[in-house]
């Protein structure tokens, strides 16, 4: 007879999780954040609060800015440990739904543990639910399944046995990593069941290393071969895999230079002679100049999305291969590219095996040089008076940085300045632009300490970001988590307000004094972020910046810098094409000048058929 143990379907959960093990022998799970309403508190609640020795429960001060705080947790772990999140029904778990858009673009893995409705409808409608006059088995929940990798609805206690492990073993998956909601009915959460004692033994999961097609390795090698000018493009996937010294290995062998994208950047140093920054949108000129010149793009676990590519443009002569190592088919197939299904770290090792000696001289050293010449100037301390630029910033954090320093951002101008600007060491950049999610920033810093807490994280953030999300600023103070922040003030949306001026419109709603206020604004950022517990200072100028950014590693909490900027100059370094739509009809002549350098660079993109 089978041997069974009674348990709420909550309780089982809970149990079942605190055993999922990774093959270091850690909890793949580390523990769940949790806000509780009627929708989890009597069932999730209780379970959580008895398996609190095995499983820890951390509390949070918005669902969305949780979950932030457990994806940045899961990006810094390169997807080996991840995060649980529970909320209540109604506005707790949509709460959750931009945070899972997140975890989906960024391939990210994330548990969410939502309260549902009761699966006995003996109390509907219950406070907080969604009814559909068409459609009796909808809830809110449902908004999550465009933006999950695997969705579940827990209407019976014996679901768990199926879905959970079905749960795991998404994101666990190398190809289809990403996030998982469970919608649990609140009344299904109280309901005892007799479990096997078996389900609840520990088990292992591995994260695999899938193989390439050896035809498909083939097409890769004689790609290769033919060219005279090939170039790398180092994404995410590279740091996921564990490729880091392999991709530097094979560059190094075969002299082929390489280009990180914002998820790429920091898997190499930016002083290997071989990396030549980022390319695209936001791209150093020595990246871009590249991408023009070569006649084969290798890309290594990258999307290839538009900030990448310029909207097609950088990439676009209409003889040049495109190579795609990736473990998604998905990915691995865009654009007409060459594709090659697989593990980054196993693809890289099987073709430099198969080059053999094979060895490529074109790229211009003295290219890259100007380039680090030309960040040295824009990134100096500032010879006059007046407010620094963006640029001026990041060169003090730069120049007080160690190799421990991690620099992160998520929204705004800081992602662009950052890629074309910061000298990213080994894991040394943390940038969220798959989503490029306003209010990341402050729940995400944390989330990197607590993945890694032996780095410095420095967090970006500007003043339209910080007052989107902040208030996890709070719980990283109460749980003695050491973060530094450094916003900046420019009075509004400066980084889409430029790009509005660069599409031919006129100066409106972004920054406060173009906006329809009543009276200007006067945020007292040092106030608000210290009446949370945060070590807040305003820097008078940037050498005041240097000085608070060191002074801020003795401390046990998070540190705030506060410091004004301008909003107007962009970088002034690098850069390329965007393609943001410009009205077809309509003037002034500034909108007539922005359509004309529109339909220039939409001529010279890459199409495919």
């Amino acid at each position: 007879m089978t041997a069974t143990i009674r348990l709420t379907a909550a309780q089982a959960m809970v149990k079942w999780l605190s055993v999922q093990m990774t093959e270091e022998g850690e909890r793949f799970i580390e523990g769940v954040w949790a806000i509780f309403g009627h929708g989890n508190v009597a069932g999730v609640g209780e379970a959580l609060h008895r398996y609190q020795d095995v499983l820890p429960t951390w509390r949070g001060q918005n669902e969305q800015t949780m979950a932030h705080a457990a994806i940045a947790y899961a990006k810094t772990k390169k997807r080996t440990r991840a995060h649980a999140v529970t909320s209540s029904i109604g506005p707790g778990s949509t709460n959750l739904v931009t945070a899972a858009a997140l975890a989906h673009v960024n391939r990210l893995p994330l548990l969410m543990i939502c309260g549902d409705v009761f699966a006995n409808r003996r109390p509907d409608p219950v406070l907080q639910q969604i009814e559909d006059f068409d459609d009796g088995t909808i809830s809110a929940n449902d908004c999550f399944r465009p933006v999950v990798r695997y969705f579940d609805r827990i209407t019976r206690p014996e679901h768990l046995m199926t879905c959970l492990p079905c749960a795991m073993a998404t994101m666990t998956d190398p190809a289809n990593c990403g996030p998982v909601c469970l919608a649990f009915c609140q009344d299904v959460q109280a309901e005892a069941f007799d479990y096997p004692e078996a389900f609840f033994e520990p088990k292992v999961w591995r994260i695999r290393r899938p193989e390439p097609d050896p035809r498909e390795l083939d097409d890769l090698v004689a790609a290769i071969r033919a060219a005279k000018r090939p170039l790398i493009v180092s994404g995410g996937g590279v740091l996921y895999s564990g490729a880091e010294d392999v991709l530097q290995a094979f560059a190094t062998r075969h002299n082929i230079p390489f280009v990180e994208t914002q998820a790429g950047k920091g898997g190499l140093g930016w002083d290997d002679p071989l990396n030549f920054g980022s390319p695209g949108v936001t791209g150093s000129a020595c990246a871009n100049g590249l991408a023009a010149e070569a006649d084969l793009i290798l890309g290594v676990g990258t999307r290839f999305q538009d900030f990448t590519t310029g909207s097609w443009t950088v990439f676009a002569a209409a003889d040049r291969k495109l190579i795609s190592v990736n473990l998604a088919g998905y990915d691995a197939m865009k654009h007409g590219a060459i594709p090659c299904v697989g593990d980054a770290k196993v693809v890289l090792e099987k073709l430099g095996a198969a080059l053999g000696d094979l060895r490529f001289d074109w790229h211009d050293a003295a290219a890259r040089e100007g380039w680090h010449d030309r960040v040295r100037a824009v990134t100096a301390r500032p010879g006059m008076k007046g407010l620094p630029t963006d640029a001026q910033v990041i060169g003090a954090v730069q120049r007080v940085s160690t190799p421990a320093s991690v620099a992160m951002c998520a929204a705004g101008t800081m992602p662009g300045a950052l890629q074309v600007l910061w000298q990213a060491t080994r894991g040394g950049y943390h940038m969220e632009y798959g989503y490029s999610c306003m209010g990341y920033e402050v729940a995400g810093a944390m989330g990197i300490k607590l993945a890694a807490p032996e780095k410095e994280v420095i967090c970006f953030v500007g003043d339209g970001s910080y007052m989107m999300a902040n208030s996890e600023l709070a719980t990283a103070v109460m749980r003695r988590v050491p973060f530094t922040i450094v916003l900046t003030d420019n009075r509004g949306y400066g980084c889409i307000n430029r790009l509005q001026i660069e599409c031919g419109g006129a100066e409106f709603n972004n920054m406060y004094k173009d906006s329809l206020v009543e009276v200007q604004p006067e945020i007292d950022f040092v106030a608000h972020a210290g009446s949370m517990g945060a070590y807040a200072e305003k820097a008078t100028d940037i050498a005041d910046l240097e000085a608070k950014i060191v002074a801020a590693r003795s401390r046990d909490i998070p540190s705030v810098i506060v410091i004004d900027t301008t909003a107007v100059p962009g970088t002034d370094a690098g850069g390329h094409w965007w393609d943001v739509a410009v009205p077809q009809v309509g003037g002034p002549d500034r909108l007539e000048a922005a359509r004309a350098r529109y339909g220039a660079m939409h001529a010279t993109q890459r199409v495919f058929n």
